[in-house]
This record gives C-alpha cells, sequence and structure tokens, in this order.
C-alpha cells in the first residue's frame, strides 16, 4: 500500500493505528549527505539491527553513518573495520558517549546506547579451532544486538574430537535454541555436531586454510555436501548472517513459547 492509501484506510476505519503504523514503518529510511541510506527501522520490521559494512568505506563516511543511524536507532554493528581505522571508529564513538561491544580477534564492533538485555532466545557457538573465534565473536555480536544470551565454546574440533561430546551435553542442558558452529580446513565439525543433536545448526565455513581448498573453499563445499540434515551453511567468513538467522530462530522460539 501507498502512504496515502494507508491514511485513507486508517481514516475509514478499515485498518488500526498499530498496522497502520508497521506499514509505515516500510517507509523509514534515512539518507546521509546524499551517499547512502539507512534503514533505521529494520530492527522493528525484521528484528535486526542496521549493520554497516566497514571493510569498502572510508573513515568519514562511516563516521557519518555512525551519528545518523544512533540519533535514530539504540544500537548498530559495525562489520570489518579496516585496522587502521578500528582505534579512530572506538574513539569517536567514546566522544558520541555510546557504548562499545567488541568480540576477541574480530574487527567488528556493537555500539549501543541503552544497555541491551538479553531477553530473547539462547545461541550455542562452537569453534573447529582457534583460528575461527573471530568470525564466531562476529556472530555473537550479531545474536547479542539481538537481545540473545550466547554460549560459546572454542577450540573443540574434530582433531581432537573427543573434545566435542561434553561441550554438546552442556549445549542441549542449556536448552539453546540454536547452534552456531564455525569451522575452516575441511570443515567437517558442522557435519558431525548436526548428526548428535536435534537443535537447528548454521555451518559458517571460515577462509582458514592453504593448498588445495584453500581460503575456505573446502570448508564450504563439505558443508554443503553435508549429508546430514538441520544443516544450513551461509557464505566463507559470513558470521554476521548466521548471527542474524541463529538469533531470529532463538527469539522466534522463546516468543512461541511464551505465547503457549
Amino acid at each position: 500500500m501507498e502512504i496515502h492509501e494507508i491514511l485513507e484506510s486508517v481514516k475509514t476505519g478499515k485498518t488500526s493505528v498499530n498496522h497502520a503504523k508497521k506499514l509505515l514503518s516500510l517507509y523509514s529510511i534515512e539518507e546521509v549527505e546524499g551517499f547512502v541510506k539507512i534503514d533505521i527501522n529494520r530492527r522493528k520490521r525484521r528484528g535486526i539491527p542496521e549493520v554497516v559494512f566497514a571493510e569498502t568505506k572510508e573513515l568519514s563516511e562511516i563516521k557519518k553513518i555512525i551519528k545518523k543511524t544512533l540519533e535514530k536507532t539504540n544500537s548498530m554493528i559495525i562489520s570489518r573495520i579496516k585496522k587502521e581505522d578500528y582505534p579512530k571508529i572506538t574513539t569517536y564513538a567514546k566522544k558520541l558517549k555510546v557504548k562499545i561491544k567488541t568480540g576477541k580477534n574480530s574487527s567488528s564492533l556493537l555500539l549501543f546506547k541503552k544497555p541491551i538485555k538479553s531477553q530473547g532466545g539462547k545461541v550455542g557457538i562452537i569453534t573447529a579451532g582457534t583460528s575461527d573465534i573471530g568470525v564466531a565473536e562476529e556472530s555473537k555480536l550479531m545474536c547479542e544486538a539481538m537481545n540473545c544470551k550466547c554460549i560459546t565454546r572454542y577450540d573443540v574440533g574434530v582433531a581432537g574430537i573427543q573434545r566435542i561430546f561434553p561441550v554438546l551435553k552442556e549445549m542441549i542442558k542449556e536448552d539453546v535454541d540454536c547452534i552456531i558452529v564455525v569451522a575452516g580446513m575441511e570443515g567437517a565439525l558442522a557435519t558431525l555436531v548436526s548428526t548428535l543433536v536435534d537443535i537447528p545448526i548454521i555451518g559458517v565455513p571460515t577462509s582458514i586454510g592453504y593448498g588445495y581448498g584453500e581460503k575456505g573453499i573446502a570448508s564450504l563445499a563439505s558443508m554443503l555436501q553435508s549429508c546430514s540434515l538441520g544443516l544450513s551453511v551461509v557464505n566463507i567468513d559470513n558470521g554476521i548472517a548466521a548471527g542474524g538467522i541463529a538469533a531470529n530462530i532463538a527469539n522466534r522460539a522463546i516468543k512461541k513459547n511464551n505465547s503457549n
């Protein structure tokens, strides 16, 4: 519906005010100096905060986007920040009196004004090796931005397969709604986990690896070719996407449980 149609529908009583508000949220796009359009109502519409891909943006552009976005919303994620820009962005955020949450070995940041409550679902996050932690922490930041509680256990890959069993027992005991499995090299951990639990699994192949199938190609192919049902896969190193999907699953599950 166009805006005038929504307003006419409210006027004639065909549409409630709350439903009209939801429809109008689709039109809320904020433009910054003609070079970017910010979807400031994405959280209201989809439950997902604004995410800024910083790797290909100039520092001056990122600062303008941060300022405008946080004028309109409570939180946002800046992903894949260039090494030289990272300290400058954290300093700028502090000047704006914005709170910052970082991830271990991660080049992404969660910026927020008011505390984000962990009132959503639970997400488990597992890595095969220590080299995969940065991508996993990116997923964690995304899940936490979407109000989820995260339970993380790292370096439990198939090179020492006995390490995964107590971790999965813990995840089941904690009643997590979804598990993110981050793995490079041959990416076998995602399939293994998927065969052992009745929980939705999201596989994240990482670019850790060398030689034939380097840069995450082998890991991605392995996960996509998995015989285990219940495993979905995102792109190489895409922790943000995995976090968004996992948090949506977890929040949907808790919403359904609370309504029963």
